[in-house]
Parts: structure tokens; C-alpha cells; sequence
């Protein structure tokens, strides 16, 4: 008797992946329509595809934080994220967090508070924030440092980070 895989397919038999998958995604406001190949990630897809170069690429293993951008309001770490499961979700980068020239107060709050030095991690930092705050989880700065752990500065600028994140949450 033949064994089973969980797919109820024969043992030996071969599955074949479709070269491309239609993809539909809300990114910043516009709707993208896109074929992919299955295996392809958020990350990848906004900046390969879509030429959204703020997220940044850090670990690729979803350590670092950099890659965060938020999906339906929520913050997840877009290098763990395949596009295809994300068909027909809204998803916001850095470059649309801006209503045209007038910064997110978050974004503002970053400057005024130098919650940055070589930048890298600032728009996962940014995007997690605004997802934090949504959340209406962060009451202290001892609830947004626990709440941003997932999100690495190699610069060390963690205390302006949370006076940013504090300042912002008073004007949003």
C-alpha cells in the first residue's frame, strides 16, 4: 500500500509550483495588480517590483525589524511575508505614511526628537510605531521599549526613539 502525504498525494509523485500568481495589493493608497512567483516576499515585492526602496532589507530573518511595514494596520515583518498570502490586503511603507509635503506626526516627531543616526532602521521603526500606536497597547516608555524590542537601532538611538514615539502619541 502506498504512503500518503498530508496533500493525499502518492509518495514520488512531483508537485509543480505555478511559474506566477496573480496578485492584487493596496500598497500606499493605490491598488497594484501584479503576477508573482509563489515563493516571492512582501519585502521583495514592494522593492523589486514596486520600486519602494524605504523598507529596508537587514537580516532577511525577521530579527531585525527594518523590513516592518503594516498590513491592514497591522505591523509584521515583511521579509517573512509572502505577497501571495497578502492578496487583497492594504499595506503601507514609509513613503506612505506623508499626506503629500505634511509629515505623519510620527515621522516629525523622529526629527524633532534626532530619533535617528545612520537612518537605516528608521522606516521599520517608524512604521512599527505607527502600528504600536494603533494598537492603544504603549502607556509608558516601559511599554513602547518591551513593544519595540522586535525592532533593532545598531546606532543605539533608543531613548530619542521613545521620546519620539511619546511626543507622537499626544498629537495623534
Amino acid at each position: 500500500m502506498a504512503r500518503t502525504r498530508s496533500t493525499g498525494r502518492r509518495t514520488g509523485e512531483t508537485i509543480q509550483a505555478p511559474d506566477k500568481i496573480a496578485v492584487t495589493l493596496i500598497v500606499n493608497g493605490v491598488e497594484r495588480r501584479l503576477e508573482l512567483a509563489p515563493w516571492t516576499t512582501l519585502l521583495d515585492t514592494l522593492r523589486d517590483r514596486l520600486d519602494l526602496t524605504g523598507t529596508k532589507k537587514g537580516c532577511d530573518h525577521g530579527q531585525c525589524g527594518a523590513c516592518t511595514v503594516l498590513v491592514d494596520g497591522i505591523r509584521i515583518n515583511s521579509c517573512l511575508t509572502l505577497a501571495v498570502m497578502k492578496d487583497g490586503a492594504a499595506v503601507t511603507t514609509i513613503e506612505g505614511l506623508a499626506q503629500g509635503d505634511v509629515l505623519h506626526p510620527l515621522q516629525q516627531a523622529f526629527i524633532d526628537h534626532d530619533a535617528f543616526q545612520c537612518g537605516y532602521c528608521t522606516p521599520g521603526q517608524i512604521c512599527s510605531a505607527v502600528g504600536l500606536m494603533g494598537e492603544g497597547r504603549a502607556k509608558t516608555a516601559d511599554d513602547i521599549r518591551e513593544l519595540m524590542s522586535g525592532n533593532i537601532c545598531r546606532c543605539g538611538a533608543y531613548p530619542n526613539i521613545v521620546a519620539a514615539i511619546q511626543a507622537a502619541r499626544k498629537e495623534v
